[in-house]
């Protein structure tokens, strides 16, 4: 029953895992086809980083290596290509180390210098930036040195921060359900709901929250579901 109740938990995990992924990939999307617009979205109000080159260069390279690493690491969840094609799970799973360590995180950690919400807020992105770094690279470091339940924790850990810009975007969606609901407007509103607050607070839980997660479902042995007797895979590292 247990291994049973373990796979459908993974079945829902996947399912929300490849909505975000999806989503993700919508919210990127426009900002990538020519002209390249700088005035749409999230650059509405980021016109005075727009003007900066370093940001303006590191916003893009984020946004398109984010979603090549979420989609690199939605494949490491299956089991089947884990076990069945090895040297597959291996590309991919270096791709999203790099991808990672290289591009998403470190520009990410650059355009954290310059998040709203004031120095509180911009401590929560440089802070989020620094733990995904940190988490993808103690789940390659596990890996090679053939710790299997460490590395699939610290991957799970690591993908879980990396889904935060869904975490946020649903948080601000949801309290702007809430604050239509009851036909607040701010500054009247409960200062959890207006701006800088509200900001502040998603910066810190959008990854929180995912981390913590992350770790209930490791407490509750989710990483059994990937463990085999053989585990043949390793023999490729």
């Amino acid at each position: 029953m247990k291994s049973i109740l373990l796979y459908l938990l993974k079945i829902l995990i996947l399912i929300a895992i490849f909505l975000s992924v999806r989503k993700m990939a919508s919210i990127a999307y426009p900002y990538l086809q020519s002209p390249y617009p700088t005035n749409i979205d999230f650059l509405l109000n980021k016109q005075a980083e727009v003007k900066l080159q370093h940001w303006l260069i590191a916003f893009y390279i984020h946004i398109t290596t984010a979603v090549i690493a979420l989609t690199a690491g939605f494949i490491q969840f299956s089991s089947t290509i884990m076990y069945q094609y090895p040297r597959l799970h291996r590309w991919v799973g270096k791709m999203y180390v790099f991808v990672i360590l290289f591009l998403a995180a470190p520009t990410g950690l650059l355009m954290g210098f310059y998040g709203e919400g004031g120095i509180l807020a911009q401590i929560a992105f440089i802070c989020q930036a620094l733990a995904w770094w940190g988490l993808t690279f103690m789940a390659y470091r596990q890996i090679k040195t053939k710790e299997l339940n460490s590395h699939a924790a610290y991957m799970i850990r690591s993908y879980a921060v990396g889904l935060s810009a869904i975490t946020l975007r649903g948080t601000s969606f949801i309290f702007a359900v809430i604050k239509d609901h009851y036909q607040w407007d701010c500054p009247d509103a409960p200062a959890l709901l207006c701006h800088p607050t509200s900001y502040i607070f998603i910066a810190w839980t959008s990854w929180i929250i995912n981390w913590l997660l992350a770790d209930v479902f490791i407490f509750f042995g989710i990483t059994r579901y990937y463990k085999t007797p053989q585990t043949p895979f390793l023999k490729t590292y």
